[in-house]
């Protein structure tokens, strides 16, 4: 087991079904047990232990649960790195990315040709090793862009903008609203239906007015985002599902 105390975690490994499958152990003080999970994205295993004492105890209490982990791992659709031929969801919608090496383009979206059955593209220019990256950093420009904008549009009816905008890829929440106003978002609400999108922007913007999940909010937000319901069941059914794409394959052995 290997310490990284700036994180507040250690590392190890299990072996699931005859494969060593990469195990972190989180301390949060706040946990009153332990609690196992596996990173939809990384296929890592994740233990939150409520003590640095307890560490040990939560490898092996990670280890009892061996089953359920490798029922879980069976059961999750596999990771799709943002690498060339690979299709990935951009607003909603199916898009194949292609690289052009020579195009001096950065990234950029091709819309399928009119009555064809092809997809639409998501293209990039440059090395191959830097495929990866781009596209990333490009789907979370778009994001930050796409949130902006509708962020704004929302606020104006209350004439009380967000004080700042930030993305982050977090795993449980698509955003969240400070005390002091900012505003924060998963870039990967631009891989979801523009609806989706909106909803989040909504949401998070509604706190500006309401700090608090009270009927008085949820008025706000449905004003603002009739599809409310609609975008909380697909985040429900395939939310979850957006954290393997561009996700980082373990090599197992």
């Amino acid at each position: 087991m290997t310490r990284d105390r700036t994180q507040h975690k250690q590392t190890a490994s299990l072996t699931i079904d005859g494969r060593e499958v990469p195990l972190t152990v989180r301390l949060n003080p706040r946990a009153r047990r332990f609690i196992v999970r596996v990173d939809p994205a990384t296929r890592e295993v994740i233990v939150v232990s409520p003590s640095k004492r307890s560490t040990q105890i939560a490898v092996d209490f990670a280890r009892e649960q061996s089953r359920w982990i490798a029922d879980q791992l069976a059961s999750m659709p596999a990771p799709i790195p943002f690498l060339p031929g690979n299709i990935i969801p951009y607003q909603g919608a199916s898009h194949i990315i292609r690289h052009e090496a020579l195009a001096r383009r950065g990234v950029w979206r091709q819309p399928a040709p009119s009555f064809t059955s092809r997809l639409p593209e998501i293209c990039v220019s440059g090395g191959p090793a830097h495929v990866p990256r781009r596209i990333r950093d490009w789907l979370r420009k778009q994001a930050r862009s796409q949130l902006a904008a509708r962020c704004l549009d929302h606020s104006r009816a209350f004439d009380l903008g967000p004080s700042r905008i930030s993305l982050r890829d977090t795993k449980t929440r698509w955003g969240s609203c400070s005390p002091t106003g900012a505003l924060s978002f998963s870039w990967r609400l631009i891989l979801a239906p523009a609806f989706v999108l909106d909803y989040v922007a909504a949401h998070e913007t509604a706190h500006r007015i309401h700090m608090n999940h009270s009927a008085a909010f949820w008025r706000v937000v449905e004003r603002l985002a009739p599809r409310r319901q609609d975008a909380d069941e697909w985040l429900d059914i395939y939310g979850n599902d957006l954290h393997r794409f561009g996700a980082h394959i373990p090599q197992y052995v």
